[in-house]
């Protein structure tokens, strides 16, 4: 069972080890990917510390949680109570739904665009915003401010990074060809991912999260003020 009392962030080895022992009815691949992802992945470490932080993050809606490895991550290390994931692919959602099995956690095939997010203390959402139609970008922080009872974690691409932003546009490009499957980045600028959290008054801090990539990545967090 989840700890109550989580005081620092855990071995980052141990923790991914464990995560991805809890896929044993997925593919090699998907158990491979779930370790290296939490590994490699520089959003793991920032998501674990700012959790410590905050002394655990309660209940919480990971959205485009993909196989629900960084909400395990966090049951795992006693760092949540419970844990919704939402993602729009349904093997994936599969997967995490083995892994979970025994835990307090549940996972779901949603569309964000349309979905109705559960109430939680903390939403995540780690890069995927940016590959969303910029309304439907724009309803989803809203909808997230809204259900949100303590703090929104957002890792996001900032287009105004300077030679990182160039780069990552540029990486992008190259990736759309080879993937072939028209996914376009449509990255918001920092201060209208924020716009809605301070307008419920949200304290709202960006801080790097780009790790040993060359990326604009960036953690934007947004804390409720204390009632």
């Amino acid at each position: 069972m989840p700890s109550s009392q989580p005081a620092s962030p855990p071995r980052l080895g141990a923790l991914a080890r464990q995560v991805a022992s809890l896929y044993g009815g997925a593919s090699h691949w998907s158990r491979n990917f779930v370790r290296g992802k939490l590994l490699t992945d520089p959003a793991t470490p920032a998501v674990l510390g700012l959790a410590a932080e905050a002394g655990g993050f309660g209940v919480v809606a990971d959205l485009g949680c993909g196989r629900g490895q960084a909400g395990l991550a966090l049951l795992l290390a006693g760092l949540a109570d419970q844990v919704h994931g939402l993602d729009l692919a349904p093997a994936k959602i599969a997967d995490a739904q083995r892994a979970a099995a025994g835990l307090p956690a549940s996972f779901c095939v949603a569309d964000l665009g349309a979905a109705e997010l559960p109430a939680c203390d903390t939403v995540i959402i780690l890069d995927v915003l940016l590959q969303m139609p910029d309304a439907a970008q724009r309803r989803l922080l809203s909808a997230m401010a809204t259900a949100a009872r303590r703090r929104v974690i957002i890792r996001a691409f900032d287009p105004d990074c300077g030679w990182r932003a160039r780069l990552g546009f540029a990486s992008e490009q190259i990736g759309r060809v080879l993937r072939r499957d028209g996914t376009v980045l449509r990255p918001l600028p920092m201060a209208e991912l924020a716009a809605p959290f301070e307008a419920l008054g949200f304290a709202v801090s960006v801080r790097p999260c780009w790790g040993w990539t060359p990326l604009p990545n960036v953690m934007l967090v947004a804390e409720r003020s204390a009632r």
